[in-house]
């Protein structure tokens, strides 16, 4: 059994479920909000961060200044089209983009999302320890392994399972957190 294998593949699971909570606003300026913003450059979409600086001058503002200055409303378009929810303000040099104050409406709407993220990401951990155990399940019955080794394996893959749900967990609360404060 390939330990390293499935740990990387539970990795690319919480790397997945991270950046899903990355584009979650909680008040707070954060450019992994942009992360998902692909402009028209030159016909191609393109990553923000790729044709332009991201700041955060303010705790609730985030500043873009794009290397060639005829992006400006290439990158205006491309936020307004994002479903961010986010107004820019071009001042003809920067964009700013002002992160409006959440509702506790709306903020309790926000930690719904994370917990359905959180369950996605516990489903899919789930569904790697099932593949794994039924691959060594198949094994046991071709005789390739023993029994003792099996259950063996089938514990480390629990093991395995057990301390990335722990992981999704921990961010999940700490996500909730952010958006939940005031």
């Amino acid at each position: 059994m390939d330990v390293n294998a499935i740990a990387a593949r539970m990795e690319k699971t919480i790397d997945s479920m991270r950046k899903d909570l990355a584009k979650i606003r909680t008040g707070i300026a954060s450019p992994a909000i942009l992360d998902t913003v692909n402009v028209d450059y030159y016909g191609t979409p393109t990553p923000l961060n790729q044709i332009a600086a991201v700041s955060v001058p303010e705790a609730r503002q985030l500043a873009i200044k794009p290397w060639e200055k005829n992006l400006l409303q290439a990158i205006e378009k491309a936020i307004l089209a994002s479903d961010l929810g986010l107004n820019p303000v071009n001042d003809g040099n920067f964009i700013r983009l002002n992160m409006p104050i959440l509702t506790q409406d709306r903020r309790k709407e926000l930690a719904k999302v994370v917990k359905k993220i959180g369950e996605e990401a516990k489903v899919a951990m789930r569904n790697i320890r099932r593949e794994e155990n039924d691959h060594h399940k198949k094994q046991a019955k071709e005789d390739k392994i023993s029994e003792d080794m099996i259950k063996d394996d089938l514990d480390q893959i629990q093991a395995l399972t057990d301390k990335f749900i722990a992981t999704i967990d921990k961010l999940v609360d700490e996500k909730e957190k952010d958006i939940l404060t005031v």
